[in-house]
């Protein structure tokens, strides 16, 4: 398995019971800001599956961070999205209104 496939397994949670990559953990995948990556995918939700995407709770939140120090210094304003199906079910297009660096 190469060291990229390992990272981004590292990246993969289990949320409610479904396999899950939090919005920033994407935003780092695609070398974008995580305020672009959300804005993107709001702007073409049309292009996504209904429920590929979920706000975490207060309480999902407190334990992701709780169980990795690199949540610790989140000064993030809002909880982040949880977004599911990627694997399965990518989007119709490859890209969803922003450049990769």
């Amino acid at each position: 398995m190469t060291s990229q496939l390992k990272q981004i397994k590292k990246m993969i949670f289990d949320i409610r019971g479904q396999k899950v990559m939090l919005d920033s953990d994407l935003a780092e995948l695609y070398d974008v800001e995580l305020r672009t990556l959300n804005q993107a995918v709001k702007r073409n939700i049309e292009r996504f599956p209904l429920d590929f995407m979920f706000q975490l709770t207060d309480d999902e939140w407190k334990n992701q961070r709780s169980q990795f120090v690199i949540f610790k210094n989140d000064a993030r304003k809002f909880k982040p999205y949880a977004l599911n199906n990627l694997i399965e079910q990518p989007p119709k297009t490859k890209t969803i209104g922003f450049k990769t660096n």
